[in-house]
């Protein structure tokens, strides 16, 4: 089974303005829409709607949690979130017009009890079993409470991806995770440098290989995507054109595609593009992107 981590859901409030925001008085907005995820909850549904299914864990508090929560079930999505006693499920205001305007919420607190909770249900993943970390760490909970997941599993045969920045992803790296998915702009601040090539990214990526991760996937927006295997292979595939409508969620799918075709077939090229598409076909759409979507545009890769 695979199972996916998000810490800190969130209910994404997006208001669409015609016109500038004018702060101190009354502004109107032309469209709302909601979207209820998060990293791993993302990359649940997007597997999902690749016929593939998974257990989203993490934390949900108040009225807003029940929502998230619901949404996710709704989607066909098993999830076996641990509920808070305080707080509310943050929401994110995010203003789109001329300019984009975010607003982040913060999110309930996470006592120690309810960490130890979550502990006890990765605690019980078996050989065979895939586990996602997926996001930073709210404020409430340690810095290394990701690494405290993949000690706990150290002794079993769980293949773990960690998808996060800096310092957080280092940390991870002495646990010699299965996959590691930073972008970019990502590879070059934990190394502190403007990564402008190929090869650049390809060496520090492999940098990465050697203190730990197994593969890295480095995501480069419309440029594509490189992957250096386990089995010392770098292999890097373009992204298909498309009129990008919505950059979020975008990696998510790609971790999610990833993992569906490697899952499937255990070729780590196959799985590259898929990832690929996947991530491309979010990118296309104004929501995460169908099985239809992502089939399409894999089609068209191959």
């Amino acid at each position: 089974m695979i199972y996916t981590v998000t810490l800190n859901p969130a209910i994404d409030y997006v208001v669409r303005m015609n016109s500038p925001v004018h702060l101190g008085m009354t502004n109107r907005s032309e469209k709302e829409e909601c979207y209820f995820g998060g990293k791993g909850i993302n990359v649940s549904s997007v597997l999902k709607n690749l016929d593939a299914e998974s257990v989203a864990l993490g934390f949900v508090a108040g009225f807003t949690g029940d929502a998230i929560a619901d949404s996710v079930r709704k989607r066909g999505i098993t999830e076996d979130f641990i509920r808070l006693d305080d707080g509310i499920s943050r929401i994110n205001v995010k203003i789109k017009g001329e300019a984009e305007t975010e607003i982040n919420g913060e999110g309930p607190a996470i006592t120690q009890a309810d960490r130890e909770t979550l502990f006890n249900r990765v605690k019980d993943l078996k050989d065979g079993d895939m586990l996602i970390l997926a996001g930073s760490i709210p404020k409430s909970l340690p810095e290394d409470t990701y690494e405290k997941m993949m000690e706990m599993l150290s002794k079993k045969d769980v293949d773990i991806i960690v998808d996060a920045t800096k310092d957080l992803l280092l940390n991870c790296l002495k646990y010699k995770p299965f996959l590691i998915k930073p972008n970019n702009y990502e590879l070059g601040e934990i190394f502190g440098k403007d990564l402008k090539t190929e090869d650049d990214l390809t060496e520090h990526a492999n940098k990465l290989r050697e203190m730990g991760a197994r593969n890295v996937l480095v995501s480069m927006g419309k440029a594509g995507a490189l992957l250096l295997t386990e089995n010392g292979e770098v292999l890097k595939e373009k992204a298909p054109e498309g009129e990008v409508l919505n950059s979020v969620g975008a990696g998510d799918s790609m971790v999610a595609g990833f993992v569906y075709e490697y899952k499937n077939s255990g070729d780590f090229a196959k799985a590259l593009k898929m990832g690929i598409a996947a991530g491309s076909a979010t990118a296309f759409s104004n929501d995460l992107a169908t099985r239809e979507d992502i089939m399409r545009v894999f089609e068209n890769i191959i």
